[in-house]
């Protein structure tokens, strides 16, 4: 990810914790809820690797070829799972986003001096469109996180619907700053 290295780290570490949680409710009782926790520690493991500093770290050759593999394979995933449930369009969402960054990184890689070349002008569009869907997505997440309560003791950690979606919205944040350092 191209941009200062502390905020880098920072990000690595709350899409790796994210990406943690994420595996703990792959353990939940409800076969949907572990389905959606597989996606989304995908998504919060894949955030965490893009998001290593690259002045601190240079990825192998195979690296950001391998993002694209992989989140192209998690976007057409999420397209057949779509079918039966709405929700997998966020996952879409989510995972051709992290193709197209995975491509924009491929493209430009970084100079020496860790940060990329863009021009102040130059803003493309579908940086825009998605910055636009995950900011809103974060408003959105945000509100409907404040309702939730529930009685700790009678669910797992890896049912409490509070911290599912106190994950999708630390993964929503994540997104709108790795798109913003594009």
């Amino acid at each position: 990810m191209h941009g200062p290295a502390s905020p880098g780290w920072l990000l690595v570490a709350l899409c790796a914790a994210t990406g943690a949680y994420c595996l703990l409710r792959m353990r939940s009782s409800v076969v949907e809820q572990r389905r959606a926790a597989g996606g989304e520690a995908l998504m919060g493991f894949g955030m965490a690797a893009m998001a290593v500093p690259a002045t601190v770290f240079t990825p192998p050759s195979w690296a950001l070829p391998g993002y694209v593999a992989v989140f192209g394979a998690a976007a057409v995933h999420a397209l057949w799972a779509a079918r039966a449930s709405g929700h997998h369009l966020h996952h879409l969402v989510g995972a051709t986003a992290m193709l197209y960054m995975a491509v924009v990184m491929a493209a430009s890689p970084t100079p020496p001096g860790g940060h990329a070349g863009h021009g102040g002008s130059d803003f493309p569009p579908l940086t825009g469109l998605l910055l636009l869907y995950f900011v809103g997505y974060v408003l959105l997440s945000g509100v409907r996180l404040v309702p939730v309560a529930v009685d700790a003791g009678a669910v797992g950690w890896g049912d409490r619907p509070e911290l599912a979606r106190a994950c999708r919205l630390t993964m929503g944040i994540a997104m709108v700053a790795m798109l913003l350092t594009l």
